[in-house]
């Protein structure tokens, strides 16, 4: 009887360490795969004159010449993971906003922004994880806003290490999983933690595939995103 009890209650924890895990999963969201079906996913391309498209699944976005950086803006969400791969034409770079901000007619300047003045209605603005060639890339840099690297703001250049300023690969596709909850953030490119630091600022916001701008006489340049899975975390 004894040996029945004892096996009974390790089947109950059992069980109750499989529910558990069960309701964790529930309370997160499904992923989404982003832009299978060919659309844009519902987005708005703002900021800019810059062009999307999706072929095959694959996000395109393409430079036109002189406009300044254009983004394809989804959201707003709060807490999420995003993973995609990533190509960019080595003469341009690009990045991902995350809980990032439109601004409106008649918005005061925001918070930080360097010149004091407010921003033209419909520009983007707020974290964006850089994808670069550079050594940059799983950075988060505070667009039209700051103008300079979180990693600075936070003290937290520590996690740009010679590995991550290598993870990025040129002329090749790359990973990225970006994991934003509450305060924190985190990036990883090609499995190599890139940044990770916490500012309070940016509680909800855009996601915004960018496209950035060239000078008049350049390009056309692309850059591709596949295989974009997204989920709300709780």
């Amino acid at each position: 009887m004894k040996r029945f009890l004892i096996a009974s209650a390790a089947s109950v924890a059992v069980l109750a360490a499989g529910f558990t895990s069960l309701n964790a999963l529930a309370a997160e969201g499904d992923w989404q795969n982003w832009f299978a079906d060919g659309s844009l996913q519902g987005g708005q391309v703002i900021s800019g004159t810059a062009t999307y498209k999706v072929e095959d699944g694959v996000l395109v976005g393409t430079t036109v010449d002189g406009s300044p950086n254009t983004f394809l803006a989804i959201g707003p969400f709060k807490d999420f993971e995003l993973e995609f791969e990533v190509k960019v034409d080595d003469e341009l770079n690009s990045g991902v906003q995350v809980r990032s901000h439109i601004a409106k007619e008649g918005d005061p300047a925001p918070e930080g922004v360097k010149n004091g003045k407010p921003l033209p209605a419909g520009r983007l603005f707020g974290p964006q994880c850089e994808i670069a060639i550079n050594g940059t890339a799983g950075d988060f840099y505070d667009e039209a806003r700051r103008g300079t690297w979180w990693s600075i703001l936070t003290k937290t250049e520590a996690v740009r290490t010679d590995a991550a300023k290598a993870a990025f690969k040129k002329g090749e596709w790359n990973h990225y999983r970006i994991v934003v909850k509450g305060d924190h953030y985190q990036s990883f490119v090609n499995g190599v933690a890139t940044a990770d630091f916490t500012q309070p600022g940016d509680p909800e916001g855009y996601i915004g595939f960018q496209v950035h701008g060239i000078k008049k006489g350049t390009g056309p340049y692309s850059v591709r995103w596949r295989k974009v899975k997204f989920r709300e975390t709780k």
